[in-house]
């Protein structure tokens, strides 16, 4: 019943922040989701229009729809991850099916002759912004342990409190840390508790020097990152036709996120005479939020061929959550064995706090050639260096928005995408270039991508296919601090769609 009770009270007592760049990039990077049709283009719509997922790019798109439109889409995801480290090559594959889109406009035609005004619409739609249903392993021989990193939030920590006071379980002990000294400290008490490292001297609750327990040249090292969840946008837009060639609209975008990241780092093969073995270590970090934006647009017909677009895509507000729990364990002589209590079930509840990701603007061009196809092509620009988490007055968020500004940068994309048709038969294909959000373009790699997609038009319906493929390298770290070599992820995603569109 104690246990219960501590459990409680972590989600009353609130520990330091812990987010950091990963936050802001994790929603700020949006992949080529949504219809089938969208999709079969690369998102290349921005000057358009007529399709529910086009309105992520330009919400003037709605007007430029003849008649009431339906339409639901559904994705098989597949990833295909190549990790290496040191020398190291590891694949994992996950599938994962979702229905990622699912919308419908309403076209009200203004019969008022005497009106420059031609039409109406009112659309909502559901799209899928990110999936992060999403795995990968890599395993190899480092010369940096685990213990380097709670030796890097040990060293400077004064020994007592990292001590189990008389009466105090364990589990108390580690949320109190937390919650009243800071995640650092945590970190420290638990190396500690599991036996991983020691004070140099242990009789001395002013200790503030420490060693690892665990001898090696090198070590064997298995990490495993599995995520899921979603960042999903329900979108309400009102567009308007003036005249013959000008095409208005706006969006109200409101965001649902849910995001859990499972990490597991194991170490064995240690020389033979260390105190240690084998570690484990296990994290487990669960967001939740909900976020706001909005978007401006407009569509110009030149004349009968070319159309221009423009959009502005304001900062999006986040308003998150995390809940992040831990477990340890090894086969240390010295450790504590209650540390076995201290597991997914010990919570610590961080406060609420915001990340807002920067706006954006995209110009589009395309050449319609009446019933036979159209070229698109869209540009878009994000500042991601203007991102930030927020309250700004909190000191640790302070240090990670400088981080942002220092290593990140503008990004521009890249799209083009067309379609040929064959009486009722529709062709389309498309290709995506985006830069990458970090200077060095090392952490984050550039991302390419294509798409081809066929569609059919039954007159009252219209049935489509597309497959699309998007490519992206990176550089992940195992843990935060203390092992400094990140394992090379080569990421690709596969996907296959299908859509179904009903006009009424």
């Amino acid at each position: 019943m104690k246990r219960q009770i501590f459990f409680i009270l972590v989600l009353i007592c609130a520990a330091v922040n812990a987010q950091n760049i990963e936050d802001v990039l994790r929603y700020s990077i949006e992949n080529t989701h949504g219809t089938t049709r969208f999709q079969g283009l690369s998102g290349a719509f921005g000057a358009l229009g007529g399709d529910l997922s086009a309105l992520n790019i330009n919400p003037a798109g709605s007007a430029v729809f003849n008649n009431s439109q339906f339409t639901m889409t559904g994705t098989n995801y597949n990833r295909n991850n190549d990790a290496t480290y040191f020398g190291r090559t590891s694949n994992t594959r996950l599938n994962s099916f979702k229905i990622n889109q699912i919308g419908g406009v309403m076209v009200f035609k203004n019969y008022d002759k005497n009106s420059d005004w031609r039409k109406y619409s009112l659309a909502f739609n559901y799209d899928l912004v990110q999936n992060f249903n999403n795995q990968f392993f890599a395993s190899g021989n480092g010369n940096e342990g685990i213990d380097n990193y709670f030796l890097a939030f040990a060293q400077g920590q004064p020994l007592g409190p990292l001590r189990v006071q008389d009466g105090e379980l364990i589990e108390e002990a580690y949320l109190d840390i937390g919650s009243s000294l800071g995640f650092g400290p945590q970190q420290a008490f638990l190396g500690f508790q599991a036996g991983v490292i020691d004070p140099v001297d242990f009789d001395d609750d002013n200790n503030t020097q420490y060693i690892s327990n665990a001898d090696y040249n090198t070590v064997n090292q298995e990490f495993l990152q599995s995520t899921r969840g979603y960042n999903s946008k329900f979108t309400m837009n009102f567009g308007s036709q003036y005249k013959d060639f000008l095409y208005m609209g706006a969006s109200l975008n409101f965001h649902s996120i849910y995001y859990e990241k499972y990490t597991q780092l194991s170490e064995s093969g240690y020389n033979a005479a260390s105190e240690i073995q084998f570690i484990n270590f296990d994290n487990l970090l669960v967001s939740r939020g909900q976020a706001f934006s909005f978007n401006l647009g407009l569509i110009a017909k030149l004349n009968k061929y070319v159309r221009l677009g423009a959009t502005y895509q304001s900062a999006t507000w986040y308003d998150l959550r995390d809940d992040f729990a831990q477990r340890i364990n090894s086969d240390s002589p010295v450790k504590n064995p209650d540390i076995r209590f201290i597991d997914f079930n010990i919570v610590n509840l961080f406060p609420v706090y915001k990340v807002k990701t920067p706006g954006k603007f995209n110009g589009s061009m395309a050449l319609v050639f009446g019933p036979n196809g159209l070229l698109s092509f869209d540009y878009s620009y994000q500042d991601m260096s203007n991102a930030e988490l927020r309250p700004t007055s909190d000191s640790s968020f302070s240090t990670v928005n400088s981080e942002i500004s220092r290593e990140l940068r503008a990004v521009s994309t890249f799209r083009v995408g067309g379609e040929y048709r064959i009486q009722q038969l529709s062709l389309r294909g498309g290709y995506r270039y985006e830069q990458s959000p970090y200077a060095n373009s090392i952490t984050i790699s550039d991302l390419n991508g294509f798409s081809a997609g066929i569609g059919y038009n039954f007159g009252g319906s219209r049935l489509d296919f597309t497959y699309s493929r998007s490519e992206r390298d990176g550089n992940v770290q195992l843990v935060d601090v203390g092992i400094t070599t990140p394992a090379s992820l080569n990421a690709v995603m596969n996907n296959y769609s299908f859509g179904y569109t009903i006009n009424f």
